[in-house]
């Protein structure tokens, strides 16, 4: 059973960064894909990053490209989205996420076997 902790999270400034970690325990960190989504209130959770498992690819929606970069620490178990020029609109509960090994880059919530607890994440204009 994977286990994932989201931290990072936090207020800030619109044209801010932050930068969100996810620790992951209780299986092989190298053999899985990982994604991160968000949740503004009263809307659907939104697919916001993702890699895949050899790390060789990145995917990111057009309303983040560019501001926001997903990687990853293999020896620490561990995946980042690092978040720059900030909006308000992306004001949400971020979650992290993992999937077994895929040659695919995996877009949707449903391909995503596992997640974290969530971190807020609030932009203020």
């Amino acid at each position: 059973q994977v286990r994932l902790v989201e931290s990072g999270g936090g207020s800030v400034q619109a044209g801010g960064s932050l930068r969100l970690s996810c620790a992951a325990s209780g299986g092989t960190f190298s053999i899985y894909n990982m994604g991160w989504f968000r949740q503004a209130p009263g809307k659907e959770r939104e697919f916001v990053a993702a890699d895949r498992w050899k790390a060789d690819s990145t995917y990111y929606p057009d309303s983040v490209k560019g501001r926001f970069t997903i990687s990853r620490d293999s020896a620490k178990n561990t995946v980042y989205l690092q978040m720059n020029s900030l909006k308000p609109e992306d004001t949400a509960v971020y979650y992290c996420a993992a999937a077994p090994a895929s040659w695919k880059i995996l877009l949707t919530s449903g391909d995503y076997n596992y997640w974290g607890q969530g971190t807020q994440v609030t932009v203020s204009s």
